[in-house]
């Protein structure tokens, strides 16, 4: 094979190089060492830890999730060991590995972002920080952070000044009324990336106990079902912002993630699919260069150029 044959995998994330464009999704891959035995983490583009908080939290109620057609619901309430905890525990293990690690951060008021970010600073190991804006602001009667422009400025504006080391990813929510006005939002604010989507409000029950069949009543819905609606959310957005973007919603293949790229994705994240195969991250990585190849395409961007030349 000749150097020009050859297909680079390789993306730019603003200021982060990744090896190729799979990422792991916060709250689908554990603290991302609990993987380390199933995958190769070092053969992935990056690792998202599950979302981190000022404090531990216990999380939702048993069940906590369920499968659903072509997808799955969840409502883990946002379990995590705190950022005290993650930092003396988890952080060491990953900083063993040579694969970009994005802390996803999370707080139910602005103080809570800055607390996390700025004990997150000083430690060694960490690539970037993920906003997790789908937490009720507690302090403004409980709406999500990322339900309106003004919030989002408000919430990324002051986790910016915190995050002065390293790059401030935005996950953006699916179910708002205009997906560009949140993405420029994000952007305007101090954003360097943007995650679109966190998961769809949704609820199953079982017809014959009447109940919820999970814990919390409603909860997350993602996998397959979610990937042509947020497909569309990702190509509104890319109209919108400069920053890159990172899909995220159903991708279980490389087929897949070259759909996320056509529409303008410069990168992926891969979620539910690990909880059906831990391995699910590795196999994309694996069957991404024939993937390529047979689109005949020998680097990522590509795959972005040609649709946009065909569809603008």
């Amino acid at each position: 094979m000749s150097p020009s044959d050859r297909v680079d995998l390789s993306v730019q994330v603003g200021a982060l190089r990744l090896r190729n464009p799979i990422i792991t999704a916060a709250g689908t891959f554990g603290y991302g060492v609990e993987f380390a035995e199933l995958v190769d983490l070092n053969k992935l583009g990056g690792i998202v830890t599950k979302g981190i908080s000022r404090e531990p939290i216990e999380g939702a109620p048993a069940p906590r999730v369920c499968e659903t057609a072509s997808g799955m619901l969840n409502a883990i309430g946002l379990q995590n060991v705190g950022v005290e905890a993650f930092v003396k525990a988890k952080l060491p293990v990953l900083q063993k590995y040579n694969t970009p690690v994005i802390v996803n951060v999370f707080g139910y008021c602005l103080e809570d972002y800055v607390e996390v970010i700025r004990r997150l600073e000083n430690h060694e190991g960490i690539s970037a920080y993920e906003l997790n804006i789908s937490c009720p602001n507690v302090k403004q009667g409980g709406m999500q952070f990322g339900a309106n422009a003004a919030a989002i400025v408000e919430v990324v504006e002051a986790a910016r000044k915190s995050a002065a080391k390293r790059p401030l990813w935005v996950k953006l929510l699916p179910l708002v009324t205009d997906i560009k006005e949140m993405a420029r939002a994000a952007e305007s604010a101090g954003a360097d990336a943007l995650t679109i989507a966190n998961t769809y409000p949704a609820m199953a029950i079982d017809v014959k106990t009447g109940k919820s069949k999970i814990g919390n009543k409603t909860g997350g819905l993602s996998g397959p079902a979610v990937k042509p609606i947020t497909l569309r959310l990702v190509w509104e957005a890319r109209k919108a912002v400069k920053i890159p973007i990172m899909g995220l919603g159903g991708i279980e293949t490389a087929e897949d993630v070259l759909e996320y790229l056509a529409v303008g994705s410069t990168a992926v994240q891969v979620g539910t699919a690990s909880f059906a195969d831990p391995r699910s991250s590795e196999r994309i990585v694996g069957r991404l260069e024939s993937a390529l190849r047979e689109a005949k395409a020998f680097t990522v961007s590509e795959i972005h150029d040609r649709f946009a030349a065909e569809n603008g």
